[in-house]
């Protein structure tokens, strides 16, 4: 009765607010009433072909409920992305390597801003694209259980807590701490036991012991739910246990609901719905594959097949009252986001677009991708490197390109630094820096070159004159000229403003080309549409009215000194466009040139690696090594590998800087090289990043999240999920780098570790301390890493586990007693008959120390 007397309060505020001019229509729509109660009048009022039509992605108008339309798919891995010109910060795996927790939530912080910025602007456009929104699918917390997963690089490495601590930080900098609203959702993804195989992914089942599964695959996504509140989750492709993540009472109703207390939404993997029926063969039709979804708790559908949901309730496989739980819970995210409340009322509605890619966020994507860098090697103190060096040779696929910086679901930075043009910008004007691909990143086909300004020239000047039209067939007025010096254009920050909207453009580019070698050339033009290069007025390569290739390539020869009339036109559209005029000459090769530079230089520095063009997410990948996104094996592709040795046979000291998104086995360079740096995809100033640690402008303090193993022989397959031989936690043999690894320019020195209590109760908590002294020359920072053994368990514990992290900044000489608490939690594990965690009385080791493999401990008592 109290409940009815409730509601017809309720309905009588509503109507008192419409008498005194407030323009509502309906009772949802006043701002002044209980979210809940504006849900339930909202799906109240809405046909079963409506409420269907709201739980896929793109959720349509409904006109006569003021419902606008809505896409939910929207993606900020590591800054807003694919929505235009944004904050490109380092990629997940390189932010997992700052170890810093307060960086990823300032990191997630700028991001939300940024989104919230396209969301207002697009909202004053009355645009509602994909990518527009304020529901993001991320963080990915997905365990990197093993270095052949291509999407390793979106995660925050192999470990639980590690990844759990960056998790809640990104979660919460995103959503925001307003009591009334949401900034955005943020979405940890994919629930809850998934990281590969990719080719498989739609019909593979994991498959796990229970241990393992509480141990390793769930922590994370626990503490996102419990500690970082996020609002939404979403599940995997695969199967766990037999059972469709997607559709799993287990994952989405036991665990999720019942046992963490989630109260947001789930939305599936994009076609997961479809895999339920089609690939894992779960059910007999699409329209119980979309039921027993729903049932499960998965409310939101990325992509269609929620539509089955209409002949499924006609069917008997569901009933309304069941869509309308998974309703509830879709719209209530969006009203907890503002949508059905007026701007002035929303706090996040006055962030303007001049958040985006602003100097204190480009700071701030600088800072990240300094403290990601990982120092590997540095013999003899070969780094960091005098700014007044004579000679540099910049060698390797990786040094002088835009798309390794970016890593997989990225932006589109305003400006960006590539490593060559880091190190150039920072060594003095008398340096040469001399610079060659070399090589391709992986085949061992003769590697294109930009073709160089001084052949290219336009009325007595360096380049080509380019002329832009705001239309894709060159059509309509043209606008201003400049001059192009390398055709190696990524239009990411273009003066003239043609892609704000992501419109289609197209440019003209002439001048004339003259060559220093009579032969054959060959002339390659790369664009992301459509594209005809013409020479003497003979069109040579013609790839414009119907786009088949991104490259093509054409063979002419050229005379000496002869100027040869060159002609260009490119069409594009929208984000990310680019086009790179390149060439193959007939004299030495690009790998020829690379020793040559390297024997007149006094250093050489090669930058290589992998890139997300060959490792990520159920990619067409064809070369040797690489298996739909993942890789076959560890090692550095065997092109880079042969000209590394070459360049090391010519006595220059050769300084590797690695750029992948996983551990490689890089065993003959850790053996032979002076000095090897790894920098991951380090974002749009990834090339300054590494450039400050090269020449000391930075003191390197990145940690590795991953082991870097020596060779996929010392693990087990790849499709086993079983834990045991995988991560420092379990793994037992020699490996080329430990988790937690990273080298400084100055030396950190541990001593005097105490615990307050050396005995304690099972519920007690206690803390230990330990002195930390910089014994050298440079101020630098030290991530000090906290690791707890159970040494008597009667169940099978790991050999080690991260439980803390503190980084500190020491001056030289000083001396910071740094502290931790160890609490319950840090020593329990899951016990099955209670379903809870416990402490198990008996003997702990508390270790303290700079790496997995490198720290000092002490025992602790625990008894009953």
């Amino acid at each position: 009765m109290k409940k009815l007397h409730f509601c017809w309060f309720i309905v009588l505020q509503f109507y008192v607010n419409v008498s005194f001019g407030q323009q509502v229509k309906f009772p949802f729509e006043d701002a002044s009433l209980s979210i809940d109660f504006r849900v339930n009048d909202l799906v109240s009022r809405m046909t079963l072909e409506e409420k269907v039509s709201q739980m896929m992605n793109e959720s349509p108008e409904i006109k006569r409920l003021h419902i606008p339309e809505y896409e939910w798919w929207n993606e900020c891995l590591h800054g807003v992305a694919r929505a235009g010109k944004a904050t490109v910060f380092p990629q997940a795996i390189g932010l997992a390597a700052t170890w810093d927790t307060n960086l990823i939530y300032r990191s997630a912080m700028s991001i939300s801003d940024e989104a919230r910025a396209k969301y207002n602007e697009a909202q004053r456009n009355n645009e509602f694209k994909r990518y527009q929104g304020l529901t993001f699918w991320t963080p990915n917390v997905n365990i990197f259980r093993d270095p052949r997963w291509g999407r390793g690089q979106e995660t925050y490495g192999e470990d639980p807590y590690l990844t759990g601590r960056m998790g809640v930080n990104f979660v919460k900098g995103l959503q925001g701490d307003n009591p009334d609203y949401l900034k955005l959702v943020a979405t940890p993804k994919h629930f809850a036991v998934h990281n590969g195989p990719e080719p498989e992914r739609h019909f593979f089942d994991a498959l796990t012991n229970e241990r393992d599964f509480y141990d390793t695959y769930l922590p994370a996504f626990e503490v996102c739910i419990k500690e970082g509140k996020a609002y939404s989750i979403m599940g995997a492709y695969n199967r766990y246990m037999g059972e469709p993540c997607c559709a799993s009472h287990r994952l989405l109703n036991d665990i999720l609901r019942k046992d963490w207390g989630f109260e947001g939404y789930v939305v599936s993997d994009c076609g997961a719905i479809r895999d339920i029926h089609d690939y894992h063969n779960f059910v007999d039709s699409k329209e119980e594959a979309a039921a027993v979804a729903v049932k499960a708790g998965c409310d939101l559908n990325c992509g269609d097949r929620y539509t089955y949901l209409t002949n499924a309730v006609a069917k008997g496989d569901i009933t309304e009252d069941e869509i309308d739980i998974s309703l509830k819970r879709l719209f209530k995210a969006r009203f907890k986001l503002g949508m059905f409340d007026a701007p002035e009322k929303v706090p996040y509605s006055k962030i303007s677009m001049d958040v985006v890619s602003s100097p204190k966020h480009r700071a701030l994507a600088l800072e990240t991708a300094q403290k990601s860098m990982v120092l590997l090697k540095n013999e003899d103190n070969t780094l960091p490197l005098k700014k007044n060096i004579k000679s540099i040779a910049v060698v390797g696929p990786n040094a002088n390109h835009l798309e390794v910086l970016l890593g997989n679901y990225n932006g589109f930075p305003e400006n960006y630094i590539t490593p060559l043009e880091g190190i150039k910008n920072k060594v003095s004007k008398d340096t040469k820096v001399y610079f060659e691909t070399g090589c391709n990143l992986i085949d061992s086909e003769k590697a294109f070159s930009l073709i160089p300004t001084e052949f290219l020239s336009y009325q007595g000047k360096s380049g080509l004159q380019a002329t832009y039209y705001n239309s894709g067939d060159l059509s309509g007025a043209s606008l201003p000229t400049r001059i192009e010096k390398v055709i190696n254009s990524n239009w990411n920050s273009n003066p003239l403003e043609l892609l704000e909207k992501d419109g289609e453009f197209s440019v003209n580019l002439t001048g004339t080309l003259k060559v220093e070698v009579s032969g054959e050339y060959t002339l390659s033009l790369l664009a992301k549409k459509g594209y005809k290069l013409s020479i003497n007025n003979e069109v040579l390569i013609d790839n414009w009215k119907e786009p088949k290739s991104k490259r093509l390539t054409t063979k002419v020869f050229l005379k000496k000194g002869k100027k040869y009339a060159i002609d260009i036109d490119c069409a594009q559209i929208g984000y990310p466009s680019k086009m790179k005029l390149e060439w193959i000459t007939p004299e030495k090769t690009s790998y020829d040139k690379a020793i040559e530079i390297a024997k007149k230089s006094e250093v050489v520095i090669f930058v290589g690696g992998i890139s997300a063009n060959v490792e990520g997410e159920q990619m067409r990948v064809t070369y040797d090594g690489f298996d739909g996104g993942d890789k076959t094996n560890i090692k550095l592709p065997a092109i880079q590998k042969q000209l590394i040795k070459d360049l090391h046979a010519t006595g220059k000291p050769v300084i590797l800087v690695l750029l992948n998104g996983s551990a490689l086995a890089v065993n003959w360079e850790e053996e032979n090289l002076p000095a090897i740096l790894e920098a991951w995809y380090p974002g749009e100033l990834g090339g300054t990043a590494i450039s400050d640690v090269l020449f000391g402008d930075y003191n390197p303090s990145g940690r590795l999240p991953v082991t870097f193993y020596k060779s996929i022989k010392d693990l087990p397959p790849f499709v086993n999920y079983a834990m045991k031989g995988r991560t420092y936690r379990y793994f037992e043999g020699e490996t080329l780098y430990p988790f937690g690894y990273g080298l400084s320019y100055t030396s950190f020195d541990y001593n005097n570790i105490k615990l307050t209590n050396q005995k304690i109760k099972a519920n007690e908590s206690t803390s230990v301390s330990i002195d930390v002294t910089n014994i050298g020359k440079f101020q630098g920072d030290e991530v000090v890493q906290l690791y707890i053994k159970d040494l008597e368990s009667k169940e099978v514990r790991p050999l080690k586990s991260l439980r803390g992290i503190k980084r500190i900044s020491l001056d030289p000489q000083e001396t910071i007693q740094v502290n931790f608490t160890i609490k319950p939690e840090d020593l329990s594990f899951h016990d099955f008959e209670q379903n809870k965690q416990v402490v198990e009385p008996g003997l702990f080791q508390i270790g303290i120390g700079k790496s997995s493999d490198d720290f000092i401990n002490i025992n602790l008592e625990v008894t009953n």
